[in-house]
């Protein structure tokens, strides 16, 4: 009986390793300053490394009393993906009318509860959807470049008559938010550029959110508490918020490995050749930016910044913003080979993780990727084993 007994709890204990993945080995961790900060810079960065990966909330601090997580770094793993365990749930509508289920614990669902408390449920007639955590390197290039540089890629009505109309998610921000240089305004409106659907405008809303919203941590910029709905002391200084904010900006991005391998390079092509880099644009430039080291840099994150339809496979029937269901923010692809290093040794694609492997992926684009989609499925066995070859190079 004693046996059986052991032999059960290293058996959950072995499951729990797949599901609950540890921190990546070193060697393939994605961490690291940018190069060129100031010493200043450099220990606001090492003070923002420890409020991400080493802060842990309790209720004694300041946690919930609904939340998601404990910390920051549960959910992105050596700043890596998420997991499927750490999947945030998102919950509305289907037009974009406005969420009428905001007084009902929307958008986000906060799956967890303090002692005394019950965590939320999702509401009878919403539609929901599920958001795997994204990587967190290269964001600070993402965020400097230019709003105007967006735009001469958006194509909203397909003019050019490509079959892609990718298109901004024009959003209302939060009062405490700083105009990047170079910020263009309709309708006293802005270019999300974060978030699966591109409703966040930068990296400071995107951390006060997160507090707010998946740790239930009350701040002087999101002042409301998630539960009571209402304004209450900081349980966070606005240094703290600063600091993990600049973390974030300075966060070195993904470097390409095996760039002059043979197969990587026939692979780049054919990548380009069926049309993937019509939405996942290799190469951005940054503009002036706040932080010299991010201004006026050439990068390679492979990616639009804009809305794109993928179809009905990908329409889970949430809105955010003026993003409907089946639109999704092109994703960078920089880092992709290393995602899995964070996912407990396997791929999850895809918004929500369903795709676990990168012809599943693929596979799974619609919409106005249908055209690559089908390009794709029609190369033979050994190119199409070749052009993965090149994005997990990257």
């Amino acid at each position: 009986m004693v046996m059986g007994l052991l032999i059960t709890i290293l058996l959950a204990a072995l499951a729990c390793d797949k599901i609950l993945p540890g921190k990546p080995a070193d060697d393939s961790i994605l961490d690291g300053p940018i190069d060129g900060l100031t010493g200043e810079q450099h220990q606001m960065f090492l003070r923002g490394d420890v409020a991400f990966n080493d802060d842990v909330f309790t209720a004694t601090n300041g946690l919930g009393p609904l939340f998601v997580s404990t910390s920051c770094g549960s959910c992105h793993a050596g700043d890596g993906k998420g997991h499927p365990f750490t999947t945030l749930t998102r919950f509305g509508q289907t037009d974009s009318t406005g969420n009428t289920f905001m007084q009902l614990g929307g958008p986000q669902l906060q799956n967890r509860a303090i002692p005394s408390f019950m965590p939320e449920q999702i509401p009878a007639g919403a539609a929901f959807s599920k958001f795997t955590p994204p990587a967190n390197t290269g964001l600070g290039f993402l965020d400097a470049v230019p709003d105007n540089t967006i735009l001469s890629l958006a194509d909203e009505h397909d003019a050019d008559g490509d079959g892609i109309s990718g298109r901004v998610n024009w959003i209302t921000l939060p009062p405490y938010i700083t105009h990047r240089p170079g910020t263009v305004e309709r309708n006293n409106k802005y270019i999300g550029r974060f978030g699966k659907k591109a409703a966040v405008y930068d990296l400071m809303q995107q951390t006060a959110n997160a507090y707010n919203q998946d740790m239930g941590i009350v701040s002087s910029y999101e002042p409301y508490d998630s539960y009571t709905h209402a304004e209450i002391d900081p349980e966070v200084t606005n240094q703290k918020v600063l600091d993990l904010v600049f973390y974030l900006r300075t966060l070195k991005a993904p470097i390409q490995r095996n760039q002059h391998d043979a197969d990587v390079i026939s692979g780049k092509q054919l990548f380009l050749n069926i049309g993937c880099a019509k939405c996942h644009i290799p190469e951005l430039k940054t503009g002036d930016y706040s932080i010299p080291a991010l201004a006026n840099k050439t990068f390679q994150p492979y990616t639009d910044l804009l809305l794109h339809d993928m179809g009905p496979g990908l329409n889970d029937g949430y809105t955010e913003g003026g993003a409907m269901p089946a639109e999704w923010r092109t994703p960078p692809l920089w880092g992709l080979g290393l995602s899995k290093n964070s996912q407990g040794g396997q791929y999850f694609l895809l918004h929500d993780g369903r795709a676990t492997t990168i012809e599943a992926a693929i596979k799974g684009h619609g919409g106005e990727a249908q055209a690559s989609n089908a390009s794709f499925q029609k190369l033979s066995a050994t190119d199409q084993a070749v052009l993965i070859k090149f994005l997990e190079s990257l």
